[in-house]
């Protein structure tokens, strides 16, 4: 670890890991214009939260983090004004910007927590001191930097400690080490999921490409539509919904909300091309857990047509980069898949591992995003059906955006 002036260490706030105080960025807005928004912020949310009615949300978790943050605020935003973080963002600046975006009559301020180093988690908080504190779930990821599950769990945990005893944290009971933080919490606990008195009957993938569900909270249901395909948005809703209803929102509220969703860019995307056929974009970013999810999505959309991958590298695994990447190429292996572009140095594994099912004369390895473009192009047709997935630096996008 960097040893880091004293000075500097203040200037940058007091809690700002050092992988981020070095980050490359531009010098003006990394040592300048930053320090000064941070203090900024800290203060003016300080100020609002003693004298507005104002409610702060985190939201962290290894999955859904960015979903169930744009779902909760178009829900919040039916009982009042709400501000929550943009997506594409890197928190260390996204957090600042947001709480200078709120006016002083906001009701809700919506903040996401994404982790990648220790002690990341202590910056957020030394910003913004949270009334609930919402964990989607925990799985491998970022583990290059935060080791194992233990360590993403105990970074994580560090939202659900920091809440007030009139606070609620919502936990997602389904996860067994998301519901491990429980014990961390003065707060109250807000169960989700099956087992908790606020979860999804009924899940279907509609042929429009949309989701459907009924919300239940104890004796109470609701229908539920998201403009979405996946299951996994499924889980992100309930998790804004559980939020939502320990607010005091209604079922109905929160199905209007929910209807308000729209999708971000290359967030499991549905696009149809009358030359290229249907492609899932999912090129933002990538890690086991939702690789797993989105090729079961994947799966329920593509039916009996021509099934084609381009995956890329999982980034930032540490010790479990090849093992993941070779769990997914087994999964593709058996999900019957007819061709295999796999893009960048890790990937290697995924290949190897879907050729010993597919085929090597059906799997194919490139070092970037460019090299695989003219292999996939004339497998492509009407009756094909394609799944990009990769970590947002493999620049599986540019590819995405070559074939629409």
């Amino acid at each position: 670890m960097k040893t880091i002036n004293s000075v500097v260490r203040w200037w940058v706030t007091p809690k700002l890991p050092p992988e981020d105080i070095f980050a490359a960025h531009n010098f003006i807005s990394q040592w300048l214009v930053h320090p000064v928004k941070r203090r900024l912020a800290r203060w003016y949310l300080r100020l609002l939260q003693k004298y507005r009615a104002i409610k702060v949300i985190g939201v962290t978790g290894s999955t859904g983090k960015t979903t169930t943050t744009e779902m909760l605020g178009q829900i919040l935003s039916t009982h009042g004004k709400t501000v929550w973080s943009r997506e594409g963002v890197d928190p260390v600046y996204n957090i600042p910007n947001t709480i200078l975006r709120v006016s002083w009559g906001t009701k809700y301020l919506i903040l996401e927590m994404s982790v990648e180093y220790f002690n990341e988690m202590d910056y957020y908080l030394w910003l913004a001191k949270p009334d609930v504190g919402i964990v989607t779930n925990i799985a491998t990821t970022h583990t290059e930097f935060l080791k194992n599950l233990e360590g993403i769990a105990s970074e994580k945990g560090k939202l659900i400690r920091s809440l007030p005893a009139e606070g609620t944290a919502v936990l997602n009971i389904e996860d067994a080490n998301v519901k491990a933080l429980a014990k961390l919490a003065d707060a109250k606990v807000c169960w989700y999921g099956r087992g908790s008195n606020i979860y999804a009957k009924e899940v279907s993938l509609n042929k429009n490409l949309s989701t459907s569900f009924t919300l239940v909270n104890r004796s109470d249901k609701k229908s539920v539509h998201i403009n979405a395909f996946g299951k996994q948005f499924v889980a992100n809703a309930v998790a804004a919904s559980a939020a939502a209803v320990s607010l005091g929102l209604d079922l109905e509220s929160i199905a209007r909300g929910v209807e308000r969703f729209r999708l971000c860019k290359h967030r499991l995307n549905i696009i149809v091309s009358r030359k290229y056929g249907t492609i899932l974009d999912d090129t933002y970013n990538s890690n086991p857990k939702a690789a797993g999810e989105s090729l079961a999505t994947f799966n329920s959309l593509a039916g009996a047509k021509t099934k084609i991958a381009i995956i890329g590298d999982m980034l930032e695994l540490g010790r479990f980069e090849e093992p993941s990447h070779r769990e997914l190429g087994k999964k593709i292996g058996i999900m019957n898949f007819d061709y295999l572009v796999g893009v960048g140095d890790a990937s290697k594994f995924v290949v190897e591992e879907a050729a010993k099912v597919m085929g090597p004369d059906k799997c194919f390895l490139t070092a970037k995003e460019s090299e695989a473009l003219p292999i996939v192009m004339p497998l492509l047709n009407k009756n094909s059906v394609l799944f990009v997935k990769g970590s947002r630096s493999i620049h599986l996008d540019k590819l995405v955006d070559s074939l629409i």
